[in-house]
């Protein structure tokens, strides 16, 4: 019986580990900025993107942001692990951590004038 409930509590212990956007990020402040991505990373459980934005100052601001899983954004958007390089021009809009760092949780990407991610890929 002991092994049992250990086993059970090893399977469902990760299950309870992952984290929901809600606690983290400031649903109520979408920010849209204008930016140079650096790097894409394209890995399970959220892809990742990482950018810089000019401050309103002229400096650089280095940003991070958390997409949905790559096998969602292919089915939603036909992404590739090379729908964003390094040097690609996007508008990008997220939800903000709540912390108050340079994290948030991404919404919508537009590349060349167009959408390439919007709140349904994001949702996913």
């Amino acid at each position: 019986m002991k092994t049992t409930l250990l086993v059970l509590l090893l399977i469902t212990t990760p299950l309870v580990a992952h984290h929901g956007t809600n606690i983290s990020y400031d649903h109520n402040k979408p920010t849209t900025m204008e930016a140079t991505v650096t790097e894409f990373v394209w890995q399970n459980p959220h892809s990742q993107l990482y950018f810089d934005v000019k401050s309103p100052s002229g400096s650089v601001e280095k940003w991070a942001g958390e997409l949905s899983s790559p096998g969602n954004l292919a089915k939603a958007g036909n992404w590739t692990r090379r729908t964003l390089k390094p040097g690609d021009q996007i508008k990008v809009t997220l939800f903000p951590s709540k912390a108050g760092t340079r994290v948030g949780v991404v919404t919508k990407i537009e590349k060349d004038g167009r959408v390439i991610m919007s709140d349904r890929e994001a949702a996913q």
